[in-house]
């Protein structure tokens, strides 16, 4: 056998306060009412969890330890402990472009740290992007270690950008600076906008931001097809530049036709992730789905969070999505840009109640594009994303056009492991999402247990510093477990491709396709020599399995299943 089972009893002891009540039940009246049939029902599922949990943390074929563990047991679990933290769990999106898009630099970011690759539909054509998906495609075909790379299609959205200009104009403090919605204009105090409503949308007084606030104007008049302007911040006017208008959205809807056939192109390709740019309420996230669900695609949608309209609705988007990205650059054009920082940690503890993955993005390492080093706030910036709990940072231009693609990545996953090292204390208890005595309750469900199963999981693994192996079919036990941030990291075992790509963007977690038979020990043994064969783990440290339970496995009924075995050659 691969691994010999070390016990239960520590485990089992962990546990056992999740399991019983607060205080000793009343005793019964003499002559008790009938109970709800919910009652019973819940009674039942108690007695069959607390039967299952004490039997498999208590019991096995190789043996459980007695009373406590030896010495030279809790001395090898110690000495395994540095190696059990010493991954990065925060991931890494890089931004697939011109810097990076042959085949040797898609390798070489994923050898770096690279778990997600963004395709900018901004930017580029469909046959450069069909281009880095076979790419990716290629890469986690050849590697079956547990370094997956999702792939996740951007969508342009509903910008609003000036037309081109033959020459860069030079925009000085004080002049006046017309956009028009003539097609073609490109004058010395004139250019065209891609926008026919852009005269609506904006009144006497708003401020125009041109590329996130490198430049903004005063809006002093306007006529049927311009509006008339006053430079504030002037600077070099290039084509096709961004637009926004301060503390206000523009009225396009957030879905585009190039969008819905950018779209069309993903699911034909079979991405993993959409990131649906300016999503401004919940309707666009339901008729993205909806659609998806008509084309039997099982793509996730990720809404990115950067309008001014979308700041009242987060709650009701992020409900409705697969989790967020915590756009900066246009948030913090479209709103005062003090107010990002706090935009951006409650975006991250919104999804992170929710249970879903958060992506913090823009301008994360913007230096990097033209130099070989970050700036101290830049490095401050990842720390911080980091520590408010991102599932993933982003690259953006660093790795798509940057003259450094590789340091960029380099930085990113280091600050990210240092980061992480201070974050982690064995001794901290992941919060049980509902109380004990709910076990007891009316209102005591299967997926209660799942949380509080996932939440001991967790303090186990944290206690003896030992990785989690997780067996799934959906992907949910490997979410939660992520949801609760173990010290060390998740091997996520499941027979779905799917699941296993979207894993990828989850904190912690490191997703492995295995197909799995009948006999359960002979999986657990297969999945324990795979995690050997890649160095993941050793001979003689331990290892914490878990299998849970809405959705069975191995057994007729739904169960949950913890061990914690010795590795063995």
């Amino acid at each position: 056998m691969a691994a010999a089972e070390i016990g239960g009893f520590a485990a089992a002891r962990m546990a056992a306060p999740a399991l019983r009540p607060a205080a000793p039940p009343a005793p019964a009246a003499a002559a008790a009412p009938p109970q709800p049939r919910r009652a019973v029902a819940a009674r039942s599922l108690r007695t069959v969890a607390a039967e299952t949990l004490t039997a498999d943390l208590a019991g096995g074929t190789n043996g459980a330890l007695h009373a406590q563990m030896n010495s030279e047991a809790t001395t090898e679990i110690t000495s395994q402990a540095v190696t059990a933290i010493s991954r990065r769990k925060t991931k890494i999106v890089c931004t697939i472009g011109p810097s990076t898009n042959t085949r040797e630099m898609i390798w070489k970011l994923a050898e770096t740290g690279m778990n997600v690759a963004r395709l900018n539909m901004s930017h580029g054509d469909h046959q450069s992007h069909q281009t880095v998906i076979d790419l990716v495609k290629e890469y986690n075909a050849q590697n079956t270690d547990g370094n997956v790379i999702a792939i996740m299609l951007d969508t342009k959205g509903p910008e609003v950008r000036s037309g081109d200009v033959p020459e860069p104009i030079m925009l000085k403090e004080g002049q006046e600076f017309n956009f028009t919605i003539k097609r073609g204009v490109s004058t010395e105090d004139t250019v065209s906008v891609n926008y026919d409503d852009f005269i609506s949308d904006v009144e006497v007084g708003d401020i125009l931001l041109v590329d996130g606030g490198m430049m903004s104007l005063a809006v002093k008049a306007k006529s049927a097809d311009t509006v008339k302007c006053e430079v504030v911040d002037g600077g070099e006017l290039k084509s096709r530049r961004h637009l926004n208008v301060r503390g206000k959205s523009a009225t396009l809807p957030s879905i585009t036709e190039k969008d819905w056939e950018d779209i069309k192109f993903g699911v034909e390709n079979g991405v993993d992730f959409y990131a649906v740019s300016f999503v401004k309420d919940a309707k666009v996230i339901h008729e993205l789905k909806d659609y998806l669900k008509g084309a039997n695609a099982d793509i996730h949608v990720i809404p990115k969070i950067e309008s001014a309209d979308s700041i009242p609705n987060l709650q009701s988007i992020i409900a409705a999505s697969d989790g967020a990205m915590v756009a900066r650059g246009d948030l913090g054009a479209e709103l005062p840009i003090e107010d990002v920082p706090l935009l951006q940690a409650e975006i991250v503890q919104t999804c992170r109640s929710m249970e879903k993955p958060v992506i913090v993005a823009t301008n994360m390492l913007e230096s990097m594009i033209n130099h070989p080093t970050p700036t101290r706030a830049e490095v401050s910036d990842i720390a911080i994303a980091v520590r408010e709990g991102a599932d993933a940072i982003m690259l953006s231009g660093e790795t798509a056009h940057g003259k450094y693609p590789l340091k960029a990545v380099k930085v990113m996953h280091t600050v990210a492991l240092r980061t992480e090292s201070s974050l982690y204390n064995s001794t901290t208890s992941p919060g049980l999402v509902a109380p004990a005595q709910a076990l007891y309750s009316e209102e005591f469900s299967p997926s209660q247990l799942s949380k509080m199963f996932g939440s001991h999981s967790t303090m186990m693994a944290n206690t003896l510093r030992t990785p989690l192996i997780v067996f799934t079919q959906t992907g949910s036990m490997a979410v939660l477990l992520s949801h609760y941030r173990p010290s060390s990291t998740i091997f996520a075992f499941t027979n779905e491709e799917r699941v296993m790509q979207r894993l990828a963007l989850y904190q912690g977690v490191i997703p492995i396709h295995m197909q799995f038979s009948d006999d359960a020990e002979e999986t657990f043994t297969r999945a324990i020599s795979s995690l050997l064969k890649a160095q993941h783990v050793k001979k003689g440290d331990y290892v914490t399995l878990v299998q849970s339970g809405v959705t069975s496995i191995w057994r007729d009924e739904s169960t949950h299943h913890m061990q914690v075995r010795k590795v063995q050659g």
